[in-house]
């Protein structure tokens, strides 16, 4: 943790150039450019709301609202995995030729999409004025819980990335793993569909806490409870130092497998 923060601070003028750059290429020859960060949530929820309103909405009041409240922080989640993981195989010449700490890649990567993160709040908003739902003073609680979701998002992302170099197809494991897991979190229903027998399994799974977190704050107009936001940053934190030390262990073997 000492020595992540060592190299996030002694390269940030790097890890800035890189964030800039990602961003650049992403949005390279699109007319819409930037403007895909505001819709692509937009439209993914649209579809998920028309889909899954009719089945799993009965009994959800304002469901739209319900369901983007952890979709929103989930995007964010799946998207910074698939960056952060192809970060370091993606940018082998710039490693053959420049020294420079490793972890700089991944960082720079869930950086640029915390950008993108920051400006999809802008169509949550609108989204909720168009269905005149309130917004609570809540919303000033929203930093505690993005916080934790970029610390859990980097600690995934530092360990994916190490295995993506080693094993190519991660690409497609961590995929089918980020759907499944999906599904296996209350992103577009609640706990009360679930047996409450098997309650206690969906709370072994650390984006339960921190999708939490956003949920509370956007539709419920609550903070959430003590225990819920000690627990999302224990996973958050162990995440981080987890994927650190695995990714600070085989990252001189990096070079071999590039």
């Amino acid at each position: 943790m000492i020595q992540l923060t060592k190299e996030i601070f002694e390269y940030r003028e790097l890890i800035w150039a890189l964030t800039v750059k990602e961003l650049r290429v992403r949005y390279k020859r699109s007319f819409l450019g930037f403007f895909w960060a505001l819709l692509n949530p937009l439209l993914m929820m649209s579809v998920y709301v028309i889909v899954f309103s009719t089945i799993l909405g009965r009994g959800i009041e304002n469901y739209a609202i319900f369901m983007i409240s952890g979709l929103f922080p989930w995007t964010f989640f799946s998207q910074s995995l698939n960056y952060s993981m192809s970060s370091i195989v993606g940018n082998h010449a710039m490693l053959k030729k420049v020294k420079f700490a490793k972890s700089v890649l991944p960082v720079s990567a869930v950086l640029s999409n915390v950008i993108n993160f920051l400006l999809s709040l802008l169509p949550m908003a609108i989204i909720i004025l168009l269905f005149r739902y309130p917004f609570y003073w809540t919303w000033a609680y929203l930093p505690v819980p993005i916080l934790s979701l970029i610390i859990f998002s980097l600690g995934v992302g530092l360990f994916c990335a190490t295995l993506h170099v080693f094993f190519r197809d991660m690409t497609h494991i961590i995929e089918i793993l980020t759907r499944a897991w999906f599904f296996l979190t209350p992103i577009i229903y609640t706990l009360d569909y679930i047996p409450a027998q098997y309650h206690i399994y969906f709370k072994l799974n650390p984006m339960y806490y921190i999708l939490d977190g956003f949920r509370m704050a956007i539709y419920y107009g609550r903070i959430p409870a003590t225990s819920s936001i000690t627990m999302s940053f224990v996973y958050s934190f162990a995440s981080l130092v987890f994927g650190y030390f695995i990714f600070r262990r085989y990252q001189d073997k990096f070079i071999l497998y590039l």
